[in-house]
């Protein structure tokens, strides 16, 4: 367990031995060997000619720090999920434009992110794009220490998307199965998960800042897996598209979950160019948690509360710092 964790355990198991992955740096090779990390040949990824010289020097630091990544391929540069780090750099310059000039995002609690496999686990809003996960992400590729590459575990339908489902498995995103979870944990990735899906992320602006019901699937995962959670508070992702109500029977007839109505549809590319608001993100300590994972559901839900009351405070943290939704 790393300094500075904090551990809940009114139900103790025997302790086990630690998942053993690759060491970092490792790339999985054919079979079950594990070889050094390098890139593939002609891999590293170089700025187009039509990059204007201004953009050159971000595109050469983010490009390093891609380089930097404890990343496992094989020989055509690709993990097993899709995960691609040639596409980081242009990918994470387009990104790096909302992180530090549409959002202005103020991240800090970065350093409480440990190394390994670690859940992170935050509020969610957004209603037309999960800009929440998108900044968070670019917060620890491009201001932690070592940089990280955050998995995010997406919702069933997304890969049903056209272009969109390449793209989010180029990024690191795959689709939100505990069996997908567990191998990345179990290859010491950084996943984050927003227990609350789509009732957290499609919602009425009256419900801003409340946390919904939480799914208890990441805890078990935890606690199966021996891994830290980490609670994160985002502030700013509730204002980017402000909702006005949840259209489920609509959404039935595409096989969505639900379809918002925003404040800026049909203006602002019928509501999918958010607003510029000002992104607070708070990183809590690490909390680490020790039971059975095939516990009741009763057990389960006192240690997500746990979750829950650290995350209501960082978003408090967050709310406080702010002065209004742009500043």
């Amino acid at each position: 367990m790393a300094a500075g964790e904090e551990v809940f355990e009114p139900h103790i198991r025997p302790a086990s031995a630690p998942h053993a992955g690759p060491a970092p740096g490792a790339r999985v090779g054919p079979g079950s060997a594990v070889l050094p990390a390098r890139r593939p040949t002609g891999s590293e990824p170089r700025p187009p000619f039509w990059l204007p010289s201004s953009l050159r020097s971000d595109w050469e630091d983010l490009a390093a720090r891609a380089a930097r990544l404890p990343t496992r391929l094989n020989e055509y540069g690709y993990d097993p999920f899709g995960y691609a780090p040639a596409y980081t750099a242009p990918l994470m310059l387009a990104m790096l434009f909302f992180y530090r000039r549409w959002f202005r995002v103020d991240a800090r609690g970065l350093g409480h992110v440990p190394d390994g496999r670690v859940l992170l686990i935050g509020n969610h809003a957004g209603n037309t794009f999960a800009w929440d996960g998108a900044m968070l992400a670019a917060s620890l590729f491009v201001e932690g220490e070592p940089p990280r590459v955050v998995r995010g575990m997406a919702e069933y339908y997304l890969p049903q998307i056209p272009f969109f489902n390449v793209l989010m498995h180029r990024m690191g995103s795959v689709v939100g199965t505990p069996d997908n979870c567990v191998e990345l944990l179990e290859k010491g990735e950084a996943v984050m998960v927003f227990p609350e899906g789509q009732r957290g992320f499609i919602k009425p602006y009256t419900q801003a800042y409340r946390l919904q019901r939480f799914g208890l699937g990441f805890l078990r995962l935890a606690l199966e897996t021996d891994t830290p959670i980490v609670p994160v508070g985002i502030v700013g992702s509730e204002e980017t598209s402000p909702g006005v109500a949840r259209l489920e029977s609509v959404a039935r007839w595409v096989g969505a979950p639900a379809l918002p109505l925003t404040l800026t549809m049909p203006w602002l590319g019928a509501g999918f160019i958010p607003l510029p608001t000002k992104f607070h993100i708070r990183i809590g300590t690490p909390l680490h948690f020790v039971g059975d994972p095939n516990d009741e559901d009763a057990v389960i839900e006192r240690h997500v509360e746990v979750v829950k009351d650290r995350i209501r405070g960082l978003v408090a943290e967050g709310l406080a710092a702010r002065h209004g939704w742009f500043a």
